[in-house]
Formats: C-alpha cells, structure tokens, sequence
C-alpha cells in the first residue's frame, strides 16, 4: 500500500514522511516535492509535484493508495484551484484515500480568515470527491516561537496582540504522528480532527520558554492595529497581514478548541513544557 505525501520537502511534509518511515517501511512511502532535490534527503522515493501543474500530480499519483495533501502556501484565491489539481489527479489515478491538512481559525473577520476560508472550501472539495478521507484541522505550531527565540531574547519580550487569548499550540512532531496514523488506520475515514494541545496564554507560553530555555521575557501586548503595521513592515502585506490575523484570532478565542488528538492518535498530546524540551533536545 504505497502512501504519497506531498510538500515533502517542507518541515511538516518531512515529520510526517518520517514517521511514516517508522510504521510502513520506507519501501512504501513516497514523497512529492516541487523541486524534488529538497527532499531526497528523506530516503525515500521523491516524485515532482507543483500544485499548480495537475499533470505532475497525474504522473506522481500513479499507483498510490492513499494520499497527504499538505495545505499550499499560497495566496488565497490560488490555493483552492491548486488543492483541487491534487484531488482531480487523485480521482483519475484511482487512489482510493485522500488526508488533508487543514487549519483552525476564524472564518470571518479577521486578517487569517481568507486563509481558513479556502482550507474550508477545500475540504468541502474533498468530502464530495467520491475518495475515504480525513481532514486535520492543524493548530498553531510552537516551533516558530522557539526559532525565533534568539530575537526574543535580544528584544527582552515576546510581543504581539493575542491579549490573554489561549492557543492551542501544537508542534511539527506531534503532527506527524497524527497523520500518520490518519493514513494507515482506516477507522478514521470520515472524520473532521482538531489536532491541538493544550490552550495556553501568551503569558503562559513565555514563562515556559523562561523555565526551559532559561530566559528572562515578559509578555507585552500591544493593539491588534500595531502588531498588524509592525508585521507588515517586516514580512510584507500577505506574510505580515496573516501573522496578524492569527494572533487577533487567538485574542478571539478563535483557537481555543477542543482536542480530538487523542481519538487520532490513541494517545495525549504532548504538553507545551514536553514540546518545547523536545525542540531543545533536538536543535542542540
């Protein structure tokens, strides 16, 4: 039963190719990657696949059983048409599952809901694709907060305009575990996951990061309309508008949900003390 997982080459793409690895063997994982070089690393099969190019994805999906479409990065009004190339390839190759990462968040009225939009519009796509499915709607992972600790720490805070909003943080590892279970185990055909942890405070995740990484932040928040102009000026409009909206988001409650990791995977979701020593481990 050969499984592909798309967007190899990317860091969520690449944990779930690895666990994969550890449950079916390599010989039975396939990679797609738009510049398949990214990811022959993973020692598996590497097979290109551009998400606006459906003809990759015809060729990439041959003999595939099952499918990970890892949600593009895209702009909006491009993502649902290059997500749809995936499924259409997948319905004509005769692939018989399709597992789809998507995103919690707001649908309306904030800066990320165009994004959760699509990721909506998408799995609507897949469920009347005719396919077994499995949608993950991903939390936020933490992992970009711990790289981003070396300007944290030279800034003396983490700041942004989440208020005393509470994220249900999730990781890149943790992740990978899930999918792959929604992969291989068919009782989770048909179902909708929130894969989330543990709903913390901005306040709450910087005194972690002080008591693992063994630092002196304070929290500082600011408006939602100054967070979204200092991000803008730093990542440009799209990047900096979508990290705006997701911490207005998380000032919203828009990412305190409930946790349906453990019906995924059979076990807890590692705790946000657990994520963050295993960040540590690892990048030492």
């Amino acid at each position: 039963m050969k499984i592909a997982v798309t967007s190899a080459s990317g860091k969520l793409g690449a944990s779930i190719v690895k666990h994969l690895i550890k449950e079916i063997g390599k010989e039975n994982v396939i990679g797609i990657a738009r510049t398949p070089e990214n990811a022959k690393h993973l020692g598996v099969e590497i097979r290109k696949g551009d998400y606006n190019n459906k003809s990759d994805f015809e060729i990439a999906l041959q003999g595939v059983h099952t499918v990970l479409l890892v949600s593009g990065m895209d702009e909006p009004q491009k993502r649902i048409e290059q997500h749809r190339n995936v499924i259409e390839a997948a319905k004509k190759n005769g692939v018989a599952k399709i597992v789809y990462t998507s995103i919690i968040g707001a649908e309306e009225n904030n800066a990320f809901s165009p994004i959760v939009q699509t990721n909506r519009q998408t799995e609507k796509d897949i469920r009347e694709s005719g396919l077994d499915w499995v949608i993950g709607r991903n939390g936020i992972y933490i992992e970009p907060d711990l790289e981003y600790l070396d300007t944290y720490i030279k800034e003396g805070e983490i700041r942004n305009c989440a208020g005393n909003g509470k994220c249900t943080y999730t990781s890149r590892v943790e992740l990978g575990y899930a999918y792959a279970s929604m992969l291989i185990e068919n009782k989770h055909n048909g179902n909708t996951y929130n894969l989330v942890g543990e709903a913390i405070t901005q306040t709450e995740l910087t005194n972690y990061i002080n008591k693992v990484f063994d630092t002196k932040l304070v929290f500082n928040p600011v408006s939602e309309k100054d967070y979204l102009e200092e991000r803008k000026a730093a990542l440009g409009d799209f990047i900096g508008t979508v990290i705006g909206g997701i911490y207005q988001g998380i000032k919203e409650g828009a990412n305190d949900v409930s946790s349906d990791f453990e019906k995924a995977t059979g076990r807890k979701h590692a705790t946000p003390l657990e994520m963050m020593e295993n960040f540590k481990l690892n990048t030492n």
